[in-house]
Protein backbone atom coordinates (compact mmCIF):
# COMPACT_ATOMS: atom_id res chain seq x y z
CA UNK A 1 0.00 0.00 0.00
CA UNK A 2 1.53 3.36 -1.00
CA UNK A 3 0.36 6.71 -0.09
CA UNK A 4 1.74 8.08 -2.74
CA UNK A 5 -1.26 7.48 -4.43
CA UNK A 6 -4.70 8.75 -2.43
CA UNK A 7 -7.90 8.01 -3.76
CA UNK A 8 -11.54 8.14 -2.62
CA UNK A 9 -15.12 7.67 -3.57
CA UNK A 10 -17.59 10.66 -2.79
CA UNK A 11 -20.67 11.45 -4.73
CA UNK A 12 -20.06 8.77 -6.94
CA UNK A 13 -16.78 10.42 -8.17
CA UNK A 14 -13.49 8.69 -7.87
CA UNK A 15 -10.80 11.03 -6.89
CA UNK A 16 -7.15 9.82 -7.67
CA UNK A 17 -4.64 12.15 -6.40
CA UNK A 18 -1.01 12.09 -7.27
CA UNK A 19 0.72 12.80 -4.04
CA UNK A 20 3.99 12.77 -4.14
CA UNK A 21 4.81 16.56 -4.43
CA UNK A 22 8.47 16.36 -3.21
CA UNK A 23 9.52 14.37 -6.03
CA UNK A 24 6.87 16.29 -8.60
CA UNK A 25 4.70 13.36 -8.54
CA UNK A 26 7.37 10.95 -10.21
CA UNK A 27 5.63 7.82 -10.29
CA UNK A 28 6.80 4.58 -9.18
CA UNK A 29 5.58 0.84 -9.81
CA UNK A 30 3.18 1.04 -6.62
CA UNK A 31 1.49 4.68 -7.25
CA UNK A 32 1.04 2.56 -10.90
CA UNK A 33 -0.43 -0.65 -9.40
CA UNK A 34 -2.44 1.80 -6.69
CA UNK A 35 -4.06 3.59 -9.90
CA UNK A 36 -5.01 0.33 -11.44
CA UNK A 37 -6.26 -1.45 -8.36
CA UNK A 38 -8.75 1.58 -8.22
CA UNK A 39 -9.53 1.81 -11.60
CA UNK A 40 -10.19 -1.98 -12.08
CA UNK A 41 -12.56 -1.54 -8.63
CA UNK A 42 -14.44 1.84 -9.93
CA UNK A 43 -14.67 -0.03 -13.55
CA UNK A 44 -16.94 -2.57 -11.92
CA UNK A 45 -18.79 -0.41 -9.36
CA UNK A 46 -22.08 1.04 -10.55
CA UNK A 47 -21.48 3.58 -7.82
CA UNK A 48 -18.90 5.56 -8.99
CA UNK A 49 -19.74 7.42 -12.33
CA UNK A 50 -16.53 9.44 -13.17
CA UNK A 51 -13.03 9.12 -12.39
CA UNK A 52 -10.94 12.64 -11.55
CA UNK A 53 -7.13 13.01 -11.62
CA UNK A 54 -5.92 15.31 -9.37
CA UNK A 55 -2.71 16.40 -8.02
CA UNK A 56 -1.18 17.54 -4.30
CA UNK A 57 1.70 20.40 -5.03
CA UNK A 58 2.95 22.52 -8.10
CA UNK A 59 2.95 19.03 -10.44
CA UNK A 60 0.67 17.08 -11.56
CA UNK A 61 3.43 14.38 -12.44
CA UNK A 62 6.75 14.34 -13.54
CA UNK A 63 6.49 10.81 -15.26
CA UNK A 64 8.30 7.61 -14.48
CA UNK A 65 10.51 8.03 -11.47
CA UNK A 66 13.89 6.92 -13.41
CA UNK A 67 15.36 5.66 -10.34
CA UNK A 68 12.17 3.00 -9.53
CA UNK A 69 11.91 2.67 -13.20
CA UNK A 70 15.72 1.89 -13.72
CA UNK A 71 15.11 -0.63 -10.19
CA UNK A 72 11.92 -2.06 -11.22
CA UNK A 73 11.23 -2.17 -15.38
CA UNK A 74 8.02 -2.46 -16.38
CA UNK A 75 8.34 -5.75 -18.20
CA UNK A 76 4.41 -7.86 -18.56
CA UNK A 77 1.28 -7.09 -19.07
CA UNK A 78 0.30 -7.77 -15.40
CA UNK A 79 2.42 -5.05 -14.49
CA UNK A 80 1.53 -2.05 -12.38
CA UNK A 81 1.80 0.47 -15.67
CA UNK A 82 0.79 -2.53 -17.66
CA UNK A 83 -2.42 -2.47 -16.02
CA UNK A 84 -2.71 0.87 -15.47
CA UNK A 85 -2.76 1.82 -19.51
CA UNK A 86 -4.91 -0.95 -20.17
CA UNK A 87 -7.69 1.08 -17.73
CA UNK A 88 -7.38 4.09 -19.65
CA UNK A 89 -8.17 2.25 -22.57
CA UNK A 90 -11.09 0.00 -20.83
CA UNK A 91 -12.60 2.58 -18.80
CA UNK A 92 -16.53 2.78 -19.27
CA UNK A 93 -16.16 5.83 -17.00
CA UNK A 94 -15.96 9.30 -18.32
CA UNK A 95 -12.11 10.52 -16.74
CA UNK A 96 -11.49 14.12 -15.77
CA UNK A 97 -7.99 15.20 -15.53
CA UNK A 98 -7.15 18.72 -13.49
CA UNK A 99 -3.76 19.20 -14.97
CA UNK A 100 -1.98 22.12 -12.65
CA UNK A 101 1.49 21.67 -13.40
CA UNK A 102 4.52 19.91 -15.79
CA UNK A 103 2.69 17.08 -16.88
CA UNK A 104 5.72 14.70 -18.66
CA UNK A 105 5.79 11.31 -19.94
CA UNK A 106 2.70 9.18 -19.01
CA UNK A 107 1.30 12.30 -17.57
CA UNK A 108 0.97 14.08 -20.72
CA UNK A 109 0.02 10.59 -22.67
CA UNK A 110 -2.85 9.60 -20.20
CA UNK A 111 -4.62 12.97 -20.77
CA UNK A 112 -5.35 11.98 -24.25
CA UNK A 113 -7.53 9.21 -23.12
CA UNK A 114 -8.86 11.70 -20.56
CA UNK A 115 -12.83 12.74 -22.05
CA UNK A 116 -12.52 16.42 -19.99
CA UNK A 117 -8.91 18.59 -19.35
CA UNK A 118 -8.90 20.80 -17.75
CA UNK A 119 -5.61 22.37 -17.30
CA UNK A 120 -3.82 25.64 -15.22
CA UNK A 121 -2.29 28.55 -17.14
CA UNK A 122 0.70 27.41 -15.98
CA UNK A 123 0.52 24.17 -16.96
CA UNK A 124 2.98 22.57 -19.34
CA UNK A 125 3.03 19.15 -21.62
CA UNK A 126 6.16 17.26 -22.50
CA UNK A 127 6.70 13.76 -23.66
CA UNK A 128 10.47 12.90 -23.51
CA UNK A 129 10.74 9.52 -24.74
CA UNK A 130 13.09 9.93 -27.96
CA UNK A 131 15.04 11.73 -24.87
CA UNK A 132 15.17 8.65 -22.99
CA UNK A 133 16.06 6.79 -25.52
CA UNK A 134 12.25 5.40 -25.15
CA UNK A 135 8.97 5.59 -27.60
CA UNK A 136 5.79 6.48 -26.47
CA UNK A 137 3.19 4.40 -24.93
CA UNK A 138 -0.46 4.44 -23.97
CA UNK A 139 -1.60 4.37 -27.62
CA UNK A 140 -0.21 7.83 -27.72
CA UNK A 141 1.62 7.67 -31.24
CA UNK A 142 -1.61 6.70 -32.48
CA UNK A 143 -4.15 9.26 -30.71
CA UNK A 144 -1.21 12.23 -30.69
CA UNK A 145 -1.39 12.44 -34.69
CA UNK A 146 -4.36 11.62 -34.83
CA UNK A 147 -5.14 14.28 -32.55
CA UNK A 148 -3.07 17.20 -33.82
CA UNK A 149 -1.82 16.75 -36.86
CA UNK A 150 1.86 14.53 -37.48
CA UNK A 151 4.07 17.14 -38.14
CA UNK A 152 3.16 18.98 -34.87
CA UNK A 153 2.92 15.46 -33.02
CA UNK A 154 6.81 14.96 -34.51
CA UNK A 155 7.96 17.96 -32.47
CA UNK A 156 6.84 17.01 -29.66
CA UNK A 157 7.90 12.92 -29.37
CA UNK A 158 11.61 13.59 -31.51
CA UNK A 159 12.14 16.85 -30.61
CA UNK A 160 11.03 16.82 -27.03
CA UNK A 161 8.95 20.13 -27.66
CA UNK A 162 6.93 21.37 -24.02
CA UNK A 163 3.68 22.46 -25.05
CA UNK A 164 2.12 25.33 -23.03
CA UNK A 165 -1.50 25.27 -21.77
CA UNK A 166 -2.58 27.65 -24.61
CA UNK A 167 -0.91 25.69 -27.38
CA UNK A 168 -2.62 22.51 -25.86
CA UNK A 169 -5.94 24.78 -26.09
CA UNK A 170 -5.30 25.31 -29.29
CA UNK A 171 -4.23 21.69 -30.21
CA UNK A 172 -7.52 20.67 -28.54
CA UNK A 173 -5.23 18.50 -26.02
CA UNK A 174 -7.72 20.66 -23.20
CA UNK A 175 -11.09 21.39 -22.86
CA UNK A 176 -10.35 24.64 -21.04
CA UNK A 177 -7.68 26.70 -19.27
CA UNK A 178 -8.42 28.30 -16.13
CA UNK A 179 -6.24 30.36 -13.72
CA UNK A 180 -4.52 27.99 -11.48
CA UNK A 181 -7.20 28.94 -8.45
CA UNK A 182 -10.10 28.12 -10.23
CA UNK A 183 -8.58 24.74 -11.46
CA UNK A 184 -9.36 22.69 -8.72
CA UNK A 185 -12.88 23.31 -8.24
CA UNK A 186 -14.09 23.66 -12.35
CA UNK A 187 -12.51 19.70 -12.28
CA UNK A 188 -14.85 18.99 -9.80
CA UNK A 189 -17.72 20.83 -11.10
CA UNK A 190 -17.26 18.86 -14.56
CA UNK A 191 -16.85 15.82 -12.79
CA UNK A 192 -20.15 15.98 -10.40
CA UNK A 193 -22.06 17.11 -13.59
CA UNK A 194 -20.67 13.90 -15.37
CA UNK A 195 -21.91 11.79 -12.56
CA UNK A 196 -25.21 12.72 -12.80
CA UNK A 197 -26.14 11.96 -16.55
CA UNK A 198 -27.67 9.08 -17.66
CA UNK A 199 -24.52 6.35 -17.01
CA UNK A 200 -25.61 4.39 -19.76
CA UNK A 201 -25.82 6.85 -22.25
CA UNK A 202 -22.63 8.20 -21.30
CA UNK A 203 -21.21 5.28 -21.67
CA UNK A 204 -22.21 5.08 -24.90
CA UNK A 205 -21.04 7.96 -26.09
CA UNK A 206 -17.76 7.52 -24.61
CA UNK A 207 -17.86 4.64 -26.68
CA UNK A 208 -18.71 6.43 -30.03
CA UNK A 209 -16.00 9.13 -29.74
CA UNK A 210 -13.21 6.47 -28.65
CA UNK A 211 -13.82 3.86 -31.55
CA UNK A 212 -12.26 0.68 -31.92
CA UNK A 213 -10.96 0.19 -28.77
CA UNK A 214 -9.13 -3.15 -30.27
CA UNK A 215 -7.36 -0.65 -32.51
CA UNK A 216 -6.08 1.60 -29.58
CA UNK A 217 -4.98 -1.89 -27.62
CA UNK A 218 -3.23 -3.38 -30.45
CA UNK A 219 -1.01 -0.51 -30.55
CA UNK A 220 -0.52 -0.08 -26.97
CA UNK A 221 1.11 -3.58 -27.71
CA UNK A 222 2.95 -2.50 -30.67
CA UNK A 223 4.08 0.32 -28.55
CA UNK A 224 4.94 -1.86 -24.96
CA UNK A 225 7.08 -4.77 -27.54
CA UNK A 226 9.14 -1.71 -28.34
CA UNK A 227 9.35 -0.47 -24.88
CA UNK A 228 10.59 -3.11 -23.60
CA UNK A 229 13.42 -3.66 -26.19
CA UNK A 230 14.39 -0.28 -25.43
CA UNK A 231 14.67 -0.76 -22.02
CA UNK A 232 17.15 -3.54 -22.62
CA UNK A 233 19.29 -1.23 -25.19
CA UNK A 234 22.65 0.62 -24.51
CA UNK A 235 20.98 3.58 -25.78
CA UNK A 236 18.54 3.90 -22.87
CA UNK A 237 21.84 3.09 -20.15
CA UNK A 238 23.33 5.84 -21.26
CA UNK A 239 20.19 8.03 -21.85
CA UNK A 240 19.49 7.31 -17.97
CA UNK A 241 22.93 8.15 -16.98
CA UNK A 242 23.35 11.13 -18.71
CA UNK A 243 20.05 12.21 -16.83
CA UNK A 244 20.94 11.33 -13.71
CA UNK A 245 24.13 13.00 -13.89
CA UNK A 246 22.44 16.54 -15.91
CA UNK A 247 24.81 16.28 -18.84
CA UNK A 248 23.94 15.80 -22.29
CA UNK A 249 23.62 11.94 -23.77
CA UNK A 250 26.85 10.72 -25.99
CA UNK A 251 24.83 7.99 -28.20
CA UNK A 252 28.18 7.80 -30.66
Amino acid sequence: MTTDILTSVQDRILTITFNRPDKKNAITAAMYAAMADAMEDANENDDVRAILFNANGDAFTAGNDLIDFRDNPPRGPETGVARFLRQLVLSRKPLVAAVNGVAVGVGFTMLLHCDIVYMSETAQLQAPFVDLALVPEASSSLLLPARIGQAKAAEIFMLGKRVSAAEADLMGIASQVFPAGDLAAAAQKAAVALSKKAPESLRQTKQLMRGDLDVLSKRMLEESELFGERLKSPELVEAVMAFLQKREPDFG
